[in-house]
């Protein structure tokens, strides 16, 4: 599945504006080590990292052979600028998904490519994906201080599900946040 977008207007290195289009596709094997470097610079911006976190961040050879690893790609110069983590079709990736739930992890986007949108570009891919698959709802954890990907999440119709933040880390209890996909589609059809 490659979902093509319009996003918003990148610059050149000449200074020119120009449309960027953006691609959603599957990480190819000899952008497992880029895609690494690129979620450390996303959660590193942000977040001081542990050792540990730091080395399953890098971890993409072995995710991209157990799951799927997603990537959103600048068409015009093949740049990779952000990238998400989700299960084969019938699994998990993490132990926050039901059954009929599609769960996804790790969403990052290179600092360098902030405020373009490509964080909901992901986040929309990861439903799509949901409603492809019939998945139920879509859901996954983030850390209490992800603030600004809470907000993201909220403004896609995600909500909080505290009665499944069950898991600690060093940062504090993970935060649940679904999104019923039933209940979506029904929200967008009211609307158009």
């Amino acid at each position: 599945m490659s979902l093509p977008a319009q996003v918003a207007p990148r610059t050149d290195p000449g200074g020119s504006v120009a449309p960027a289009v953006v691609v959603v596709r599957l990480v190819r094997p000899g952008e497992h080590d880029a895609a690494g470097d690129l979620l450390e610079r996303a959660y590193g911006a942000d977040y001081v990292l542990s050792d540990t976190y730091r080395e399953s961040l890098h971890a993409v050879r072995e995710r991209a052979a157990e799951h799927e690893v997603w990537v959103a790609v600048d068409h015009f110069v093949d740049a990779l600028l952000g990238t998400v983590a989700t299960p084969r079709a019938g699994r998990t990736i993490s132990e926050l998904a039901l059954p009929g739930e599609l769960d996804f992890r790790l969403l990052g986007v290179d600092p360098a490519a902030r405020r373009r949108g490509i964080g909901r570009l992901l986040t929309e891919h990861v439903i799509a994906l949901g409603r492809e698959r019939g998945a139920t709802r879509v859901v996954m954890n983030s850390g209490p201080q992800m603030l600004g990907a809470h907000r993201l999440y909220h403004s896609l119709g995600f909500r909080r599900l505290p009665e499944r933040e069950t898991r600690v880390v060093e940062a504090g209890t993970l935060l649940a946040f679904g999104l019923d996909l039933d209940l979506d589609r029904n929200h967008h059809r009211t609307e158009s």
